[in-house]
């Protein structure tokens, strides 16, 4: 079989742009599988945007089916323009290397100037207002409730890969790791970064969408504590690190056929959530207890989630019609008062200005 060349690769029926159409102007950082450019696009200089270069390998047949089906699925994304699903702009090829057998893609994103992480770095003391966490939450959730009720695991949740842009609206990025899914996956290759990795994929065992919602709790607990709750240094301390604050689980409730044992780890008491992620309220406490459930299918899931009197207590209400098709997920109430221009998302000034102190959080410490 003829090998496919970038012509080949057609976007929407036409064949892909040169990335000469696109400037680079600085590097962003390193992600999932590529690296990410600042740059401009040449036809529009006003227009900035996120460039991710890409070396695919290929094969005797070609381009890899693997790639194909990352690019058809952040085009089938991208389509919806979800409000907390990152933009995918075009699709451009590079150079083919002949000798190392790879081909050059570029995949164009909207830019947004900083990621969560940074986000959370540029917050004065004393950090995150509790009415900020939760509507970063809330927008996170909303975004992966999409993913989940399409198919697909975005496999890589941490605060480097949400990105928040200056009017607020979070945004994940980042599908060098997402995959759609057929019930459950056997762990083929290691996903997650560490310190949001879940114990089921940390065990080796079968995995779904519930790794997605054990990388949100972790995140959550993080917006609080302006620190990752757990910060293992291998697959082994991680796990330990889980279980020093939510506990050892019982012998009864530890996977079967797995590597590690139960018995090679202490046993650790659980201990009160309260006393490692501070300011958070006890309804948000319940969320993310429900969120870090050490059994997966004992997780809550992100639509439940979304429902969580967290979220209802200060207004948040998603609507009840809920997708499972690929289509936008349903319009999300924001609190009375608030923007309807977008779900969840209300007028907001810049970043340093989003509600970073928690003195004026009155509503939620009442809770």
């Amino acid at each position: 079989m003829p090998r496919s060349s970038p012509a080949d690769i057609e976007q929407g029926g036409t064949p892909l742009r040169n990335h000469d159409n696109y400037e680079e102007l600085s590097m962003i950082g390193v992600g999932s599988y590529g690296t990410v450019f600042k740059a401009r696009d040449r036809s529009n200089p006003s227009n900035i945007v996120a460039l991710k270069k890409i070396r695919v390998p290929l094969s005797e047949d070609g381009v890899p089916f693997n790639t194909l089906r990352e690019i058809s699925l952040l085009k089938q994304l991208d389509q919806y323009e979800h409000p907390n699903i990152v933009r995918l702009l075009d699709i451009c090829h590079g150079q083919t290397m002949e000798r190392e057998q790879q081909l050059v893609l570029y995949l164009v994103f909207e830019h947004v100037d900083q990621d969560l992480a940074t986000y959370i770095e540029r917050c004065p003391p004393p950090g995150l207002g509790s009415a900020r966490i939760k509507d970063i939450m809330f927008q996170l959730l909303n975004g992966v409730d999409f993913l989940h009720s399409n198919r697909i695991v975005h496999r890589d949740l941490k605060p480097q890969n949400l990105l928040v842009t200056n009017g607020g609206n979070v945004k994940l990025a980042d599908f060098g790791l997402a995959k759609t899914y057929d019930f459950e996956m056997r762990l083929t290759s290691v996903v997650v970064t560490l310190w949001y990795r879940s114990p089921e994929v940390l065990l080796g065992c079968r995995y779904a969408t519930q790794v997605d919602i054990w990388s949100c709790g972790c995140i959550m607990a993080e917006l609080f504590r302006r620190s990752p709750l757990f910060c293992g240094q291998s697959e082994v301390d991680q796990l330990d690190k889980i279980f020093q604050i939510l506990g050892t689980p019982s012998e009864e409730d530890w996977p079967e056929n797995v590597n590690l044992l139960w018995n090679a780890f202490q046993r650790h008491p659980s201990s009160l959530i309260q006393d490692h992620v501070p300011e958070i309220c006890n309804d948000g406490v319940d969320l993310l207890k429900k969120m870090l459930r050490f059994k997966a299918n004992d997780r809550i899931s992100s639509a439940e989630s979304l429902h969580h009197i967290y979220f209802s207590s200060s207004g948040y209400t998603p609507s009840m019609s809920l997708l499972t098709s690929m289509s936008p997920n349903p319009s999300l109430t924001p609190p009375s008062g608030e923007s309807q221009g977008s779900p969840a998302v209300s007028p907001r000034s810049t970043p340093n200005s989003l509600s970073c102190s928690a003195s004026d959080e009155s509503a939620d410490k009442s809770n």
